[in-house]
């Protein structure tokens, strides 16, 4: 039988989410549980790749088992995981059901604030110097206008195609001067957020006027040139918020077995 893990997780004293040699990631200890728990071997699928430091509130495994997973099999394994990871799910699936390639969106979030705020250390990026909201709002326009964001893929990754279909990404501004970033696509290249949040924080801290920046953002966009863009963002600013999967797909486990 084949099931669906979903997972949350704060992912700041972790290597990733991928399984490592010698370093603790997420995949490392739910494998870790999952074997705990059934004394028998286990081989994760991971739905989307996060890299140090990034956190979760929604990410999949899949394996396969003859072991029925029942709905207090959560209950076992989050009072094995460490505080900081947690499974909120557990889906039964058709067998050729796959976490990563049958995913029809993921959306993310990047928190920024301006503010020293001990409780957002490590899960947010704090930048006290003055952006131009407005010129934000407008970069955010531009990008749903593109496909091929080449510029914003680190090197070293392979890929078949630097194409996304980005259905949304648009700014939020909060309470105590915080503004957060959202962004939903069918796939995302590797650093790709972070690239295009780095690049629109940097031009909105000039003093471009709006039509400057808009022609600025179109020329980094354009070049198909990482070198371009600005990869500096921290990880820990970054939020995967959830992984869409067709209706149907996902079969809940009964809560009464």
């Amino acid at each position: 039988m084949r099931y669906f893990l979903s997972v949350a997780y704060q992912g700041s004293r972790y290597a990733g989410f991928q399984i490592q040699d010698g370093q603790e990631t997420i995949q490392s200890q739910v494998t870790h549980a999952l074997k705990t728990l059934f004394r028998d071997d286990f081989t994760l699928t991971g739905s989307s790749r996060t890299d140090a430091g990034v956190h979760a509130e929604q990410n999949f495994f899949h394996f396969d088992t003859a072991i029925e997973l029942t709905a207090k099999h959560r209950y076992n394994l989050n009072a094995i995981l460490p505080a900081d990871i947690a499974v909120t799910g557990i889906y039964k699936v058709d067998e050729a059901a796959h976490c990563r390639f049958d995913a029809v969106e993921r959306v993310y979030k990047y928190l920024i604030y301006k503010q020293k705020n001990p409780f957002l250390t490590e899960k947010g990026w704090l930048y006290p110097f003055p952006l131009n909201k407005v010129v934000l709002h407008r970069l955010a326009v531009v990008l749903m206008e593109y496909e091929d964001f080449t510029s914003f893929s680190k090197r070293n990754t392979q890929v078949y195609t630097y194409n996304c279909k980005i259905r949304s990404a648009i700014w939020h501004e909060h309470g105590a001067g915080e503004i957060s970033f959202h962004i939903s696509s069918n796939r995302f290249l590797r650093g790709m957020i972070r690239g295009i949040v780095g690049t629109m924080i940097r031009i909105a801290r000039t003093e471009y006027t709006l039509e400057e920046s808009e022609i600025l953002f179109r020329k980094v966009i354009e070049a198909k040139d990482c070198s371009k863009a600005d990869f500096t963002t921290p990880a820990h600013g970054l939020y995967l918020m959830r992984v869409r999967y067709p209706d149907g797909l996902l079969e809940v486990i009964d809560e009464n077995k």
